[in-house]
């Protein structure tokens, strides 16, 4: 996206990202050469609230302008995977009682990007069809889930269709 689009108010953003998306340049991963097609979207983090309804209008309008989004709130995948493993109810039993660095390891374990989650969004990708993959809900998983961490490990998994990842706050990479 747009390096200063987190300082547009929010509807030129609407207005920037549904023009950008929708385009054929950006749905065919034009100009891109060998790059994985993976794309933040910053925000700040107090905006969190009104992104949250920016999303749900992009994802509408695009889908009436015939783009096909997959968007996966990694919070609502978190527990998903939690859930089918079984290990819900005890996350849920241990977490008064456990230190909370001790309950962010567990947590990182049971939702490791390379064997649980990159895994479940890869059966998402598989079963559906879509033109481009909305991640979401990264604050909500911070810090038991890196969004870089997700990034890297879905290089092998998600390059056939470009991603764009809602981000809370300034994301850097070197």
């Amino acid at each position: 996206m747009k390096a200063d689009s987190a300082r547009m108010p929010m509807q030129n953003r609407f207005q920037h990202l549904f023009a950008v998306i929708s385009g054929q340049r950006f749905l065919n991963k034009q100009g891109l050469g060998n790059e994985v097609p993976f794309f933040i979207c910053p925000y700040k983090p107090e905006e969190s609230v009104e992104m949250e309804r920016l999303l749900r209008l992009l994802v509408n309008s695009l889908e009436q302008a015939g783009v096909r989004i997959l968007e996966i709130n990694l919070y609502d995948l978190s527990i998903e995977i939690l859930k089918e493993e079984d290990t819900w109810n005890r996350i849920i039993e241990v977490e008064d009682s456990v230190p909370k660095e001790e309950f962010k390891e567990l947590l990182q374990g049971m939702l490791d990007p390379e064997t649980h989650l990159v895994p479940a969004i890869a059966a998402k990708l598989a079963s559906t069809d879509f033109q481009v993959l909305f991640l979401s809900g990264v604050g909500e998983v911070f810090p038991y889930i890196r969004s870089h961490n997700v990034l890297n490990n879905l290089q092998s998994t998600a390059k056939e269709k470009p991603t764009v990842m809602f981000f809370p706050g300034a994301y850097t990479y070197s």
